[in-house]
């Protein structure tokens, strides 16, 4: 045993030296994430405490499952569950459509200056922040003075009372999320074409395919594992609902939290009400070890498909 510990160690040195500049390179995303990702879990043990501030981690009572009590015995424990993944799950799949969509679109335009001038503008949104957005949406949605209910009461119609139904709700965040994200998101998937062999697509185009045939069966083909690694990136999050865009569009409009109350906005309210750390803490956790699972399931369904495609 201590001749393969000593040969692994050994191996690990001489792979240090060989790289050294690479590792230096690397060192700051290494501290960064051991300072502000792994150093934080020892926290975990927040939420089994009844956390007092004064006392700190170690002077606290240890209390158990107390802290998942307030949300499993809430009544809307299973709603909102319900809606963080239905939302989340309408973000990706919609999200991950929209981007290879745009992605191939631009890759076909030829005229760059044009290109470059539609690429800036679908990125612009991805740079503005949730309240601003929130502020577009209410001089859009509302029902007094917005423009689509001024469009259509102009028209004879009636007007459609946004902030009422929350049925409208979806589909709506839906559509602001693909508006604000995917600019960004084009990116990598742009910089995937790119890196696709020109010499594919001449050989192609002598066997007499079209520019939708070249899509089909060589862009979209060779953009099926950023896919699929952006899927299982995505899924690890799929617990958290997007805080920052429900909080800012919604707000506290009890109305509409049938379809877009998530985890996040009920703890937020819960820590609001009651000043309770341990309780945030609790469900933090319980996001996060679900969030892992589904990322385990996730890769090895990918996995068992195509080997390449998954994360390990």
């Amino acid at each position: 045993m201590e001749p393969a510990r000593s040969y692994i160690g050994q191996s690990f040195i001489k792979e240090l030296v060989r790289n050294k500049y690479l590792y230096l390179l690397a060192l700051p995303a290494i501290v960064f994430f051991f300072v502000f990702s792994y150093l934080p879990m020892f926290g975990i043990v927040i939420a089994f405490q009844d956390y007092n501030p004064l006392k700190g981690i170690f002077g606290s009572e240890f209390v158990g499952l107390r802290n998942f009590d307030f949300f499993f015995t809430s009544n809307d424990w299973l709603m909102v569950t319900v809606n963080t993944l239905y939302l989340n799950a309408l973000f990706i799949g919609f999200g991950l459509l929209a981007q290879v969509v745009f992605a191939v679109m631009l890759s076909e335009i030829l005229w760059r200056p044009y290109k470059k001038v539609t690429q800036s503008i679908m990125l612009l949104p991805y740079f503005i922040s949730w309240p601003i957005v929130a502020m577009f949406a209410v001089s859009l949605f509302s029902t007094d003075s917005g423009f689509i209910n001024r469009v259509l009461v102009s028209t004879g119609l009636d007007a459609i009372p946004f902030y009422q139904n929350p049925d409208i709700w979806p589909g709506t965040l839906t559509l602001l999320k693909i508006w604000k994200g995917t600019g960004y998101g084009v990116i990598i998937y742009l910089a995937t074409i790119a890196s696709i062999d020109r010499e594919i697509y001449e050989a192609a185009k002598m066997d007499g395919a079209s520019r939708l045939q070249q899509i089909r069966y060589i862009t979209l083909p060779m953009l099926a594992n950023t896919t699929i690694l952006l899927l299982l990136l995505a899924v690890g999050h799929i617990f958290y609902g997007d805080f920052g865009m429900i909080y800012a569009i919604i707000g506290d409009n009890s109305l509409l939290y049938p379809t877009t109350d998530v985890i996040d906005t009920f703890v937020f309210r819960a820590l609001r009400k009651y000043s309770d750390m341990s309780m945030s803490s609790a469900i933090g956790l319980y996001q996060a070890v679900v969030g892992f699972v589904l990322v385990l399931a996730t890769n090895a369904i990918v996995r068992k498909a195509n080997k390449d495609a998954a994360l390990f």
